[in-house]
C-alpha cells in the first residue's frame, strides 16, 4: 500500500481515485484478502473524505430544475404558445394614469363609459384594454382595512378553502384542495384529484365539517371549479360565504398560509 503526500488537493484526489479504481481491476483479477481491502478502503476514506460524490452521477436539484423545463416546454407545445391579447399596440403612460385617475375619482364608472370620455378626449383606446387597465389601477384603501378588521373580529369562526397544483413526473397536474382554520392555521381537511369538480368539492366538504362542525363563515375566491352547485352547499350547512374580490392577491394569503402547513403536516407525519 503506498502513502500519498498531499500537495494539491485537486492532483491528490486524482491520485487516490485511480487508487481505487486500480483496487478495483485488481479484486477482478485477483481474489483479495478481505483484510488488507478493508484497510485499504480506511485509508482512502481518510485521505479522501468526498469520495461518496463520484458516485453521485445528477444532482437532486438537476433532476427538478430538468422536470421544471420539461414541464413548461410539454404545456407549452400543447396550448400552441397563447397570442398575445389587444393585437400588440402599447398604450402611453399618460393614458395609464389618465385611466387610473378616472377610476380613482369615478369610482361608478365602467369601461364602456371611460372608454367614451377618452373618445370624446380624442384617444382611441379599445374597451378591453381599458378593462385590464381599470384592474390595475390603485384602489382606496379603505376596503382593505375594514377586510383585516373583519379577519381579526372573527378568525376563531373563520375557515378558508383553495386549490394549488403540483406538477408530476409525467407532466401532469395534481389538483390539491385543501381547507384551513384561520385561527391556528390548522389544516381541517386536505385531498388531491386529477380531475376536481363542483361536485367533488360538496363532497369534501362534507367530509371537513361533519356533525355540526362547521365554522361560521367560509372563505374562497371566484375560481370556475366552484361553480353555482359549491356556494349553494355551503349556505345549505348554515355556514355564511364570504368570496374574495377578483383579482385581490392580498385578500387569497390562505394560499400561501396552507402551503405552509400542508408542508408542515406532511413532514410531521
Amino acid at each position: 500500500m503506498r502513502v500519498i503526500n498531499c500537495t494539491d488537493p485537486e492532483v491528490d484526489c486524482r491520485r487516490i481515485e485511480n487508487l481505487l479504481l486500480n483496487n478495483l481491476v485488481r479484486q477482478k483479477l485477483v481474489r483479495p484478502d478481505p483484510l488488507l481491502d478493508k484497510l485499504f478502503w480506511v485509508v482512502a476514506r481518510r485521505f479522501w473524505p468526498r469520495w461518496k460524490e463520484t458516485l453521485v452521477l445528477v444532482l437532486p436539484e438537476t433532476v427538478a430544475r430538468w422536470h421544471r423545463g420539461g414541464f413548461r416546454l410539454y404545456w407549452a407545445i400543447l396550448c400552441k404558445a397563447r397570442k398575445r391579447v389587444g393585437g400588440g399596440r402599447r398604450i402611453s403612460k399618460q393614458i395609464h394614469e389618465l385611466i387610473f385617475r378616472m377610476v380613482v375619482e369615478n369610482p361608478t364608472w365602467g369601461a364602456p363609459r371611460i372608454h367614451g370620455e377618452l373618445l370624446m378626449l380624442g384617444f382611441d383606446v379599445s374597451e378591453s384594454t381599458i378593462s385590464r387597465g381599470m384592474r390595475r389601477a390603485p384602489r382606496h384603501p379603505e376596503p382593505g382595512k375594514r377586510w383585516l378588521a373583519f379577519l381579526r373580529n372573527h378568525r376563531e369562526a373563520i375557515a378558508a378553502m383553495d386549490f394549488f397544483t403540483v406538477p408530476t413526473l409525467t407532466l401532469n397536474v395534481l389538483y390539491c384542495f385543501f381547507i384551513i382554520s384561520h385561527d391556528r392555521r390548522r389544516i381541517v381537511h386536505f385531498n388531491v384529484t386529477r380531475h376536481p369538480t363542483s361536485s367533488w368539492i360538496v363532497q369534501q366538504l362534507r367530509e371537513a365539517f361533519p356533525y355540526q362542525s362547521a365554522p361560521e363563515f367560509l372563505i374562497f375566491d371566484h375560481d370556475a371549479k366552484y361553480g353555482l352547485e359549491v356556494p349553494a352547499a355551503i349556505r345549505s350547512m348554515k355556514i355564511g360565504c364570504v368570496q374574495t374580490a377578483i383579482q385581490s392577491p392580498g385578500r387569497t394569503e390562505s394560499r400561501s398560509a396552507g402551503w405552509r402547513a400542508v408542508a408542515a403536516t406532511c413532514l410531521i407525519t
